[in-house]
């Protein structure tokens, strides 16, 4: 889940736009809300997760980080292996 500023396929601001790109990389399905179209919603989500900033992406209900954790994880590797299980999963959703 991303919280984000737009939708991913238009995303409002280049945080956002980048997180996007990244996680499209690994073909894994993106679900977003947009926190410019509901105050309570982005406030909320800055209280739950203590971040301060948006793109904020939770993996498997696990709090991330914004754009530039996912950028670092994915230029180190990590976030392929965090990602691999939901890669995997739309994988074998597409040939069953």
């Amino acid at each position: 889940m991303i919280y984000m500023k737009g939708i991913p396929e238009a995303p409002r601001c280049g945080f956002s736009a980048l997180a996007v790109r990244v996680l499209n990389e690994y073909g894994v399905p993106i679900s977003a809300r947009n926190i410019l179209e509901n105050p309570e919603l982005k406030s909320g989500v800055k209280a739950f997760s203590n971040w301060p900033t948006f793109p904020q992406i939770f993996i498997k209900g696990e709090f991330i980080g914004g754009s530039d954790i996912i950028l670092n994880m994915h230029q180190s590797g990590e976030l392929k292996e965090k990602l691999k299980d939901l890669a995997a999963e739309t994988n074998t959703e597409g040939t069953s």
